[in-house]
């Protein structure tokens, strides 16, 4: 049986996807890591996340453009955004995922603190728990 917590993290930097990884899990979440959008596409079909770690800059795939598949795709569940550079950056796509209706979406700089990755985590963790137990 699959957790009601599934995290699916998707960066180009490895370690920075095992620093999620680490503290996602010490907060019961599943998770899994992807690091390019290859994985991350196959990873989504195959994990069924409900919290999304979306890294906006990556070789392969332009964050907005991965944004856009999960949107076709239907997603609606949490989504973190993050990027180390302009925090602008996150900014634009936030406005862009709630525009087009995801409701929880938060955006992250990098160098992301770990006091801030585990109030973000547990944030989504508990809006995920409300929305299971409204009908």
């Amino acid at each position: 049986m699959m957790s009601n917590k599934r995290l699916l993290v998707v960066d180009d930097e490895p370690d920075f996807g095992e620093f999620v990884r680490q503290v996602a899990q010490l907060l019961d979440y599943e998770v899994m890591v992807a690091t390019n959008s290859r994985a991350f596409q196959q990873g989504y079909i195959d994990f069924q996340p409900n919290l999304i770690i979306l890294d906006m800059v990556m070789p392969d795939m332009d964050g907005n453009e991965v944004l856009l598949w999960l949107l076709r795709q239907g997603y609606d569940a949490g989504l973190i955004i993050t990027t180390g550079y302009s925090p602008d950056y996150a900014q634009e796509a936030k406005t862009l995922a709630e525009f087009n209706g995801l409701k929880r979406v938060s955006t992250l700089t990098k160098p992301v603190r770990l006091a801030e990755l585990r109030v973000a985590l547990t944030r989504n963790g508990a809006l995920e728990a409300d929305r299971r137990q409204t009908f």
